[in-house]
């Protein structure tokens, strides 16, 4: 196939000063679900995955200086890397898995000419650099979290790049030394757009970063609604994109619509169309941050702040509260956690907050109509926002130095902005076949791809958001009750992080 016309993009992502054998070894992005609010399984990650990559080129600045240190001679329109002597960097054949829970076995074949030029371009670099990588599904996803930390205790001769799902453990492996401090590597920048879902920022101790990720970031929470139910409460279904698009999307619009649609149809006395049906532990920590809130945050200084008490964090969790004791489908006796799935398939409510992958999964053969906007924002916020959760890939701390350095140089490459693409946004491809319209994905998932914060709270050790905070609050315990009851316990989590 004929090789596009580039130019020296790749290596503006990289600062290769030194040989790789002589290497040593709310304000936010990201969001970790519990266990009974996020699976992260393939289908919010296939889309994602080898058709993607980040969409922006690095900085002319860095392009320059990292050209002069390291440009070798050009190779059909790419760039050669090489080390300071002037050799071409060699991996020594190294066969590189990252290791996910998803991919199969063989890659499908490309479909476009993006994912040719995103073929292409691995290829070139595999031959150039004396390297083979692909991606493959080795561990399942509940084994994850177990798999990783029984490798990275014992160790292995394989060249793994582990992709795991978030969970407290990946926390616990952090803290207990099992993951690679990828600042040493410095092959990677973190400064970089490539990194913007913030995977690194979150784990991180003081200076030093854990976890990457360089894929476009996942959209998530988000508002499903049923078209017809609000049509038949003389709605225009349509007009909930409009309002998106106008900024009129806010906490009051969203409680006036459900006034609307929640509807006693047959005069019985029985609610028969409820307003909303949600995972209310994942109901309430959007809503703090859609009005601008957190529940944890880090500021410059590296330090961890509490604020579950803050006003604009109340405020949000206020209109969860609200919400959710006038229009919400009140859990069955002895159901399912994920009750609220089939009741919204089912048309018993009008609206579900969720993630953004459910369209193509929990949502796919729903009968009626659906359609997706943003959570809506409250009047501290001053956009739309939704909290990212991106799986984190992780080098084990076992590898040596120079091992280390090597899988992060091939990883980089491997997820490079391919160069005449820079603006071509791979990630929607999967998302069309998952939404009943093109909106959803054009107005919806564009807005929270670039709109999205980290949630602090899933890094501090001990702390439960879930158990703790955000699963107890109900109709006899309110959202400042609850914060006031457990913000001691919470700040001394935060004493003990920033001590360390």
């Amino acid at each position: 196939m004929k090789r596009k016309s580039v130019t020296k993009l790749i290596a503006t992502a990289m600062t290769l000063s030194m040989v790789a054998a002589g290497m040593t070894g709310c304000g936010s992005k990201d969001d970790a679900a519990n266990a009974n609010t996020d699976t992260n399984a393939p289908a919010d990650t296939t889309a994602n995955n080898a058709a993607d990559t980040t969409k922006t080129e690095a900085n002319t600045e860095a392009a320059e200086q990292t050209t002069t240190e390291a440009a070798g001679e050009e190779d059909g329109g790419y760039t050669v890397l090489t080390d300071e002597n002037g050799n071409v960097y060699d991996l020594g054949g190294m066969e590189i898995i990252i290791r996910d829970w998803w991919s199969a076995e063989e890659p499908s074949e490309p479909t476009n000419a993006y994912e040719e030029a995103v073929q292409e371009w691995r290829e070139w670099c595999q031959e150039t650099y004396n390297f083979k990588i692909r991606e493959l599904g080795i561990s399942e996803w509940a084994t994850v979290p177990e798999d990783f930390v029984n490798y990275a205790t014992t160790g292995g001769d394989e060249n793994y790049i582990f992709v795991l799902r978030m969970d407290g453990s990946v926390v616990s492996a952090m803290y207990s030394g099992l993951m690679y401090d990828l600042s040493t590597l410095d092959c990677l920048d973190f400064t970089d757009e490539k990194w913007q879902g913030g995977v690194d920022d979150l784990f991180s101790i003081g200076e030093s970063k854990y976890c990457m990720y360089a894929l476009t970031p996942e959209p998530r929470t988000g508002t499903y609604f049923n078209k017809r139910l609000l049509r038949e409460a003389g709605i225009d279904p349509e007009e909930l994109y409009t309002w998106q698009e106008n900024g009129e999307w806010t906490f009051d619009k969203c409680k006036e619509v459900m006034a609307k649609v929640q509807r006693d149809t047959d005069n019985d006395g029985v609610i028969d169309v409820y307003g909303t049906t949600n995972n209310t532990g994942e109901f309430y920590k959007t809503a703090a941050f859609a009005n601008g809130g957190c529940l944890v945050d880090k500021g410059d200084d590296l330090k961890y702040t509490l604020h579950i008490d803050d006003d604009a964090t109340l405020a949000g969790l206020n209109f969860a509260h609200e919400v959710l004791a006038e229009y919400d489908l009140v859990k069955p006796a002895d159901a399912e956690w994920n009750y609220y799935m089939q009741a919204f398939l089912n048309g018993d409510a009008a609206f579900c907050f969720d993630n953004a992958y459910m369209a193509g999964a929990d949502f796919k053969d729903m009968e009626d109509d659906f359609g997706f906007i943003c959570f809506p924002k409250g009047p501290d916020a001053e956009d739309y926002m939704n909290v990212w959760s991106n799986n984190p890939v992780v080098i084990p701390a076992c590898y040596d130095a120079d091992k280390a350095w090597k899988l992060a140089f091939a990883y980089n490459l491997y997820t490079a902005p391919i160069p005449g693409f820079e603006d071509y946004e791979g990630w929607k491809a999967g998302y069309y076949s998952s939404f009943r319209d093109t909106e959803a994905v054009d107005l919806t998932l564009a807005r929270m791809v670039e709109n999205g914060l980290v949630n602090y709270a899933e890094v501090v050790p001990g702390l439960d958001q879930g158990n703790e905070f955000l699963w107890t609050i109900n109709k006899d315990t309110t959202p400042a009750q609850q914060a006031e009851a457990i913000k001691n316990t919470w700040q001394s989590y935060l004493d003990d992080l920033n001590a360390r």
